[in-house]
């Protein structure tokens, strides 16, 4: 079963996101071995949940790993919160 590392983050501008999005074009953290990045942005409330899913529980530590150690001057804003969760169900429409 896949699984999805959420973080919430608090203290979220656009242009903070642009930046980050400028960024994000150069590929993942290296090492980096998750399946799919979603990032999003409530504006008016200045809070972005950022969405990682990983296929293995071992990927996932791995990534944990990596995003855990990133300097706050690369994530959108303050962390306010990480959790794991297994994901039962997934599809694009």
């Amino acid at each position: 079963m896949a699984l999805a590392r959420v973080v919430e983050f608090a203290g979220v501008s656009s242009d903070r996101l642009e930046q980050i999005q400028q960024r994000s074009e150069s590929g993942p953290p290296e090492g980096m071995p998750a399946t799919e990045f979603v990032l999003l942005h409530d504006p008016e409330a200045g809070k972005a949940v950022a969405i990682v899913f990983f296929d293995t529980e071992d990927d996932y530590r791995a990534g944990d790993e990596i995003l855990s150690a990133m300097p706050a001057d690369e994530t959108p804003g303050e962390r306010v919160s990480v959790t794991k969760y297994d994901v039962p169900v997934r599809m694009s429409v």
